[in-house]
């Protein structure tokens, strides 16, 4: 999985900083030789997510783009684009607070809050892991140093992750990004 805002030099290096575009693409492209792309048994799939405090655009229109765009401008194939909604939370917070746009924001993913996408929320399924074992609900709770159901729990205080089952769901403000629009997860577009 490699991350690619855009297909344009301007977009990326907005978004990312300068000299950054040309050996993103000189890696997918060496990532191509190798037979990473489009095929079953080297699948390369990349991650879209807007460079400001919007929504992602439908993911399989701008799959298709995406598709077009690459393969005309660089020959460069990949299997799917993950359209991801970025988090108020950290650098972007940060970025959003200091440019007065952090409320404008919180307000644009509850008001395009989707009940459709809760069920598919990685939340609901699964659980991130930190490199000292701790548990959490997700990876940006685990950014955020929110420990899964809030009191710190790791691997080894468990026995089997069954025992999970049932626990609560650590939320804050920025939980709305993953139920915006069409929903967003590590795998893209929920709805």
């Amino acid at each position: 999985v490699a991350s690619l805002p855009c297909w344009t030099r301007e977009n990326v290096e907005a978004q990312r900083g300068r000299r950054v575009f040309e050996p993103s693409i000189e890696g997918l492209r060496l990532l191509g030789a190798h037979g990473y792309g489009d095929s079953p048994e080297y699948p390369l799939d990349l991650v879209y997510n807007p460079t400001g405090p919007d929504l992602p655009p439908s993911q399989a229109e701008l799959e298709q783009r995406y598709r077009n765009e690459l393969q005309e401008r660089f020959g460069i194939a990949f299997r799917r684009l993950y359209a991801i909604t970025n988090m108020p939370i950290r650098r972007f917070a940060s970025s959003l607070l200091r440019e007065g746009r952090l409320e404008d924001y919180h307000s644009l993913l509850v008001q395009n809050f989707n009940a459709e996408a809760v069920p598919q929320l990685m939340c609901r399924h699964l659980v991130s892991v930190g490199w000292d074992g701790g548990l959490y609900d997700c990876d940006f709770n685990q950014q955020l140093r929110l420990p899964l159901g809030g009191e710190p729990l790791t691997l080894f205080d468990i026995d089997s992750l069954g025992e999970l089952t049932g626990e609560g769901v650590e939320t804050r403000r920025h939980c709305f990004g993953c139920t915006a629009g069409a929903g967003s997860s590590c795998g893209g577009a929920l709805a």
